[in-house]
Parts: C-alpha cells; structure tokens; sequence
C-alpha cells in the first residue's frame, strides 16, 4: 500500500482511469459484436449501421489512447471486410 500523500493520489487516479478505460473497451467491443452479429444473421441493413457506430467507436477509443491506432485500423479493416464480403 502507497505511503506518501502522492502514491495514494496516484492510487486513486489509477483506479479512475482504469474504470474509464474498461468502460470504453467494453463498449467498443459490443458495438464489435453487433456488426458480427447482424451480418451472421445476413441483415445486411442492420450491418451497415452497425458498422459506422462501430468505426466512430473504435476510432474514438483509439483517440484517447485506450487502444493503439494500428490496432484500431485492424479492427475496422477486419469488419469492412467482413461486411464487403457479406454483401457480394
């Protein structure tokens, strides 16, 4: 356990961030989910949708250093990709 007044500042604001940032990573992978989803299900409508709140997401979860940028351009090309195929 920290000791001195700035570790346990540190300590709580480690604790914030980290909360703060599973929250986003969470949501970023949900949005992830719909558009896996709604292409499985072959609701192609729903897809598209999907995959723009996806890619607003994970582009603003890799805006604020939650995740890499290349990371974030992984992710968005795989679900690009997926929906492209989907609809040929």
């Amino acid at each position: 356990m920290a000791n001195c007044k700035s570790a346990l500042k540190r300590l709580r604001q480690n604790i914030k961030r980290r909360a703060r940032n599973r929250y986003w990573k969470s949501t970023m992978r949900t949005a992830i989910k719909k558009v896996r989803k709604s292409v499985s299900e072959r609701n192609l409508d729903a897809a598209k949708g999907n995959l723009q709140a996806a890619v607003k997401m994970i582009g603003h979860v890799a805006s604020k250093g939650i995740i890499h940028k290349n990371t974030a351009s992984r992710y968005i090309s795989r679900l690009m990709k997926l929906v492209h195929h989907a609809q040929a």
